[in-house]
């Protein structure tokens, strides 16, 4: 089975331009994203998708693929599509979307949704989600209390297929038994399609549970579109991105403190 990574860069991000050339440690930031994704095994190719000439150049300068795509792209799913729908060539049997500022995204978690495919190359669409402890779903309470929508759970059904996608906290726990660890999982956002889903996935209009949540995964749930939801462990590594100059100086104390994924 042919898979590719793809990774939408976007120069022009609102709260930080040319986000992808910004430095952490000592390395860019797409830098860093590529690093991760050429560190996962059983993919065909990795490609860098883009709007700007400037993001192109700095990807090709550290030997990325780059494939240039419309300004005009709403979001990361289109510009990965259309970066596969312009591939020369055969394309892909399916696609990991890894966004270009998931700098603290293990490899290994990339690797779970990779397996996924591998293990059944039926597989629709797939995504990662980490099981809550109590102690870390009690942070999940704190946090909602103050920001209500930070953070996405979802709940499953006994094969591992999603049932739903909540910015609220799925299942409500009316008799917690704290014997077991709590029957919730947050939900990592990191997708990966079949061609023909991925071609769906940015076709589609927009769906009403979809607009209410704002969540653009209840979208393949309103149209039958079957998630394989692949459990992952972070290792003790903290999760996190990069969308805001504030939080470059959070990640790089987070690598400063656990060390680089890949070196």
């Amino acid at each position: 089975m042919d898979i590719a990574i793809v990774i939408p860069a976007r120069y022009g991000s609102r709260r930080l331009p040319g986000k992808p050339m910004a430095e952490i440690r000592g390395r860019s930031l797409l830098g860093r994203v590529w690093s991760i994704a050429k560190a996962v095994s059983g993919v065909g190719a990795v490609y860098v998708a883009t709007d700007d000439e400037r993001v192109a150049a700095h990807a090709t300068g550290m030997g990325a693929a780059v494939i240039m795509t419309d300004p005009a792209c709403e979001n990361g799913t289109e510009r990965v599509w259309q970066a596969m729908s312009r591939l020369p060539g055969r394309r892909p049997d399916a696609v990991i979307n890894l966004q270009g500022d998931a700098v603290l995204t293990p490899p290994w978690v990339v690797q779970g949704l990779v397996d996924a495919f591998r293990t059944d190359p039926a597989t629709a669409m797939v995504t990662a989600a980490v099981r809550l402890t109590w102690a870390t779903y009690a942070d999940l309470l704190k946090l909602k209390q103050v920001s209500p929508t930070s953070g996405t759970t979802v709940t499953m059904d006994r094969f591992g297929r999603a049932l739903y996608f909540s910015k609220g906290i799925i299942p409500h726990l009316r008799k917690p038994d704290e014997t077991r660890p709590p029957p919730v999982h947050r939900h990592i956002g990191i997708y990966g399609y079949s061609l023909e889903v991925l071609e769906q996935m940015a076709t589609l209009p927009p769906t009403p549970l979809e607009m209410a949540e704002q969540l653009e995964q209840l979208r393949a749930l309103e149209n039958g579109i079957p998630i394989t939801v692949v459990l992952v462990d972070y290792r003790g590594r903290t999760h996190g991105s990069v969308d805001s100059p504030e939080d470059i100086p959070e990640v790089e104390a987070i690598i400063d403190r656990e060390g680089e994924l890949v070196p």
